[in-house]
């Protein structure tokens, strides 16, 4: 499959994902209960994959792995605490300023260049954020700042997890890389938040598990489009979970759809489109460009 239809796949399990994490929360549960449910059904499904495909579990790339995971599981602390803040679209789409950060980081640690088809879905994605947000500027109503602020700290953690994910693709296997998170952000959450979590009750879990297996199809989704891809250019696809999340919060929270929203659904999906689109005459030479560049 490509770049863009791995990266499709990880927005719909990312999205699902946010709405367990939400509807998890209206069950009391606490964010540390909710990332060692995730990390717990990640750990056993990601193992059996490495296991499956013969791989080395540990990797290469130690200290850089670890570094993702540390820096993932700080991210996603903060993403899953404005999920539980903020409502579903809102939340999602500060989340996924991310690829603003992962093309900064990418250009400073990578040396990977920002073509002018994601500058543009990038902008537009940035402009499609502002109508669903609607600011007060649009007369819409403002949100939290501390929540607001909790959610751009968990987009940038996600930028440079997802600039290391690029590096590690070029040296680990991508279950490999998807392994890892749960090896450190398991006992990690189980350390730091066991005194609040509670026992889940009857369909409680299968809310857990869903969080578990959708983070894990959007994971490896995820890992694997960006190791097809540039950092920048495949994350810049993830605009669409912005789509995604804003219809499920109206279908299932019951979330209003504003004209703003639609406005901004149609931007991001424009822009989504523009960053996938190549001139047929310079393919050829931006394909082999890219392999002498690995070379």
């Amino acid at each position: 499959m490509s770049a863009a239809t791995y990266m499709i796949i990880s927005a719909c399990g990312f999205s699902l994902m946010g709405l367990c994490v939400k509807l998890a929360s209206l069950r009391g549960f606490p964010v540390m209960e909710m990332i060692a449910a995730r990390a717990a059904v990640s750990l056993v499904l990601s193992y059996w994959d490495v296991r499956r495909l013969g791989l080395a579990p540990l990797g290469n790339k130690k200290a850089l792995l670890l570094l993702r995971s540390v820096l993932g599981l700080l991210a996603l602390i903060a993403v899953y605490t404005s999920l539980t803040r903020l409502p579903l679209a809102e939340a999602t789409l500060i989340q996924y300023l991310n690829p603003l950060f992962t093309a900064l980081f990418a250009w400073l640690f990578l040396d990977e260049r920002i073509h002018m088809q994601t500058v543009i879905c990038v902008l537009l994605g940035l402009l499609g954020l502002v109508c669903i947000a609607q600011p007060m500027a649009l007369g819409g109503p403002t949100l939290p700042l501390v929540a607001v602020g909790i959610g751009l700290f968990g987009a940038a953690g996600s930028g440079a997890a997802y600039t290391l994910i690029r590096y590690l693709s070029r040296f680990e296997h991508p279950s490999v890389i998807v392994l890892y998170f749960p090896l450190v952000c398991l006992p990690a959450t189980l350390a730091l938040g066991w005194r609040e979590f509670i026992m889940p009750i009857g369909s409680d879990w299968l809310l857990l598990l869903a969080i578990g297996v959708f983070t894990q199809i959007g994971q490896i989704g995820l890992t694997r489009g960006v190791a097809l891809e540039s950092a920048a250019k495949a994350t810049a696809l993830s605009y669409i979970q912005v789509v995604f999340a804003a219809c499920l919060g109206i279908l299932v929270l019951g979330e209003t759809l504003s004209t703003g929203t639609l406005l901004g659904a149609l931007l991001i999906l424009g822009g989504a489109l523009i960053n996938q689109a190549r001139p047929r005459r310079l393919v050829a030479t931006v394909d082999q460009t890219e392999r002498d560049e690995r070379a």
